[in-house]
């Protein structure tokens, strides 16, 4: 949901919901910016009314913050023309009353407030057939150090547990719900990369029990190791997560051996008397680490004619077939956009396919932006992509990675004043090259100074390839009327598009699957560009990202000059788009200024 603007006395806001998380915008006229401190929120909900609390605090008011301590934004502002709510509940109207502080640190005086009412998604909306799940994707953060310690979920195949619900964050209900939703008589035809994760598969051996016809493609393939061709280490996972659940005879499990590199799908079409309902798709591998560490995205399409298409790529994979009989097959089925998708539609990709042109298709995409570019790379950015992020255009480029670029990859990028690269990263660790020079490795710093005001953090799976950043997401001019948001299982590189099976959706014009995503993709990149920072800030021995500023400077960044957060202030706020003020609407639940 998007919220008009509102404003009073200079300052305007706004806000963009998804399900869990909302935006909050502001904008700042001339008139208003002096002696402006920053802003404290309340938010108000059919049952509680809270201000919001952040971690940073006027140096002159409490020199040693606690350790991990929240702070109410009463006494300590938020210093930013853009805030995310992290805490919010699905399809639920909330109040954000936004008091503009001015005065000085020690004496702080409020201007009139501004008030957003907004209401967030719902988990399945009836309206749209689009239903998206974020899982928490940063486990890693203070709030899990002060809610669990840090420690490893101690029933992470209980999905009843609530350790096991914070880090899943429905993403993991959804998906059962997905196979439990499925009728006696309905079929359920699933195709799984990594098939291991005991809650999906009990769940899938469960409606077998209920006579629903289920059928998995998994991969069973072999790979070439010092002139030896063993089973991949999935291939066996996947085996020995199938034999432990000890599924009922009836239930058809198609080997996926001839692959021409890695069957990265991961996918479930509902059937019901031949005909595709309902699919199931996304970047969540059927794992643990998928729905409760690195980040992910499960998707689901309620439209017959998409779950159709993925039907018909699933008939394909049954038959385990060689590349040379695959790839002209889905160029047939899924064929490469033309120069403009149909307005408000959904069109499918699958791979593998006969050559990798799809990736200029993007690179055309991206160039042609309005407003922004926000992308996900767990693998990097491929040097197809790197130049149209490295153009100078005017618009707003945001890179989430799973680690720092390379040099190669940064000399690609160049270093456009609107282009932002975040890399995933725990608080107090930087990345470090192995023997190699590859960066793989993490280590700690050393007397990490931020570590006397933040709690530790720690990631509990010490063991894999991807930690942070899992999805794979393209979003363009995510707040116009007209958004393209691309998801699924492919990594935006050649070899999701030529040697791997792999999904993508192609989703123009709807606004509120563009909303969810840029709200959950906003979340995870300012949760890793704070740690960026905080590693580049260390190694000058400053640890002034603790502290609020205690004048007006802070907001020099977001008012003056071409800079990257004056920019993002007019992709919420754009000139010609900005009406008057609208008059200030009464608060439903009035509350006392604060001390």
């Amino acid at each position: 949901m998007r919220t008009p603007f509102v404003g009073t006395k200079g300052i305007r806001a706004r806000a963009i919901a998804g399900m869990h998380t909302v935006l909050l915008a502001f904008d700042v006229e001339p008139a208003a910016r002096a002696g402006l401190l920053g802003f404290a929120i309340k938010r108000e909900s059919p049952t509680d009314a809270e201000w919001l609390k952040g971690i940073k605090v006027f140096e002159s008011v409490i020199p040693k913050p606690a350790k991990g301590g929240r702070y109410s934004t009463r006494h300590h502002p938020i210093q930013s023309l853009l805030w995310g709510d992290y805490t919010t509940d699905p399809g639920t109207a909330y109040t954000y009353c936004i008091r503009p502080v001015y005065g000085k640190p020690d004496k702080l005086e409020y201007s009139d407030d501004v008030v957003v009412n907004v209401i967030t998604e719902r988990e399945i909306d009836p309206k749209s057939v689009h239903q998206v799940y974020f899982n928490r994707g940063v486990v890693a953060s203070q709030a899990y150090a002060a809610k669990y310690q840090n420690e490893a979920p101690p029933e992470p195949n209980n999905p009843d547990h609530e350790q096991t619900q914070w880090l899943s964050r429905g993403l993991l209900r959804a998906c059962l719900r997905f196979i439990h939703d499925t009728q006696p008589g309905e079929a359920l035809h699933v195709a799984a990369y990594e098939f291991t994760y005991p809650p999906i598969l009990e769940a899938l051996k469960e409606a077998t029990k209920r006579k629903v016809d289920v059928q998995i493609i998994f991969e069973a393939g072999k790979v070439k190791e010092k002139d030896k061709v063993v089973v991949t280490s999935t291939t066996k996972g996947n085996l020995k997560a199938i034999k432990a659940t000890k599924f009922a005879a009836a239930t058809k499990f198609i080997p996926r051996t001839h692959r021409k590199a890695i069957p990265h799908n991961k996918f479930m079409v509902r059937v019901n008397a031949g005909a595709a309902t309902a699919v199931w798709t996304g970047s969540t591998n059927f794992t643990e680490s998928g729905f409760l560490g690195q980040t992910n995205v499960g998707h689901q399409i309620n439209d017959s004619t998409t779950a159709g298409t993925f039907l018909e790529y699933w008939k394909l994979l049954a038959n385990d077939p060689e590349a040379d009989v695959l790839e002209p097959a889905l160029d047939a089925l899924t064929p490469d956009p033309g120069a403009t998708l149909q307005d408000n539609t959904t069109t499918c990709v699958f791979s593998p396919r006969a050559k990798a042109t799809l990736l200029d298709w993007y690179a055309s995409r991206i160039r042609g932006a309005n407003s922004c570019v926000m992308f996900t790379g767990g693998f990097g950015v491929t040097e197809k992509l790197a130049p149209a992020f490295a153009e100078d255009k005017d618009f707003l480029r945001f890179l989430l990675l799973e680690k720092p670029p390379t040099q190669k990859t940064k000399a690609a990028l160049g270093n456009d004043h609107d282009l932002l690269i975040v890399y995933g990263n725990v608080l107090g660790e930087i990345w470090a090259a192995n023997a190699k020079g590859e960066l793989t490795l993490r280590r700690k710093i050393p007397g990490f100074e931020l570590e006397k005001w933040f709690l530790e953090e720690e990631l509990f799976r010490k063991t894999g390839h991807i930690f942070f950043v899992h999805t794979k997401i393209l979003i363009i001019d995510a707040l116009s009327d007209d958004p393209l948001v691309f998801t699924g299982s492919a990594n935006f590189s050649p070899p999701s598009l030529t040697s791997n099976d792999e999904n993508m959706l192609l989703i123009r014009g709807e606004t509120r699957v563009a909303d969810i995503y840029l709200t959950e993709f906003d979340r995870i990149l300012r949760h890793f560009y704070f740690r960026n920072v905080a590693a580049e800030l260390h190694g000058d021995g400053d640890d002034s990202a603790r502290f609020l500023g205690e004048n007006d400077d802070w907001l020099d960044p977001y008012v003056n000059g071409k800079g990257l957060k004056n920019r993002r202030r007019g992709m919420f706020f754009p000139p010609v788009a900005t009406p008057s003020p609208s008059p200030v609407p009464p608060s439903p639940t009035p509350f006392a200024p604060p001390a």
